[in-house]
């Protein structure tokens, strides 16, 4: 069952922006990607909200975040987030494994 953690991050000036960035210059992102069970991460930025990064991080299963969060990579996320003065906001959710319902599918352009 995959675990999908979506985290708001919110800053001023630009940093929110800023540590997305750093983050994916350093090869930070692309570590935490290469990490067994990692299924996505990846920043997206609100139209309408300029000091805010939406992170959507997703894994296989809790025991694959579990190993994330004990890695020395932790420190370096929490280092930046420090660097940068972001607040964050965190909504969790666990997938569906029946997938998309039938009902659902005629609003679906594949």
């Amino acid at each position: 069952m995959a675990v999908t953690v979506n985290i708001y991050y919110h800053g001023v000036n630009g940093n929110a922006r800023k540590f997305a960035e750093e983050m994916t210059a350093g090869g930070v992102v692309d570590a935490i990607r290469a990490e067994a069970g990692n299924l996505r991460y990846e920043y997206f930025f609100p139209m309408d909200d300029k000091e805010t990064v939406l992170l959507i991080d997703s894994w296989k299963d809790q025991h694959a975040i579990d190993v994330h969060h004990a890695s020395p990579m932790m420190a370096k996320i929490t280092e930046l987030r420090e660097k940068y003065d972001l607040h964050m906001r965190v909504e969790r959710y666990v997938s569906d494994e029946t997938g998309v319902p039938e009902t659902d599918k005629a609003f679906i352009k594949e």
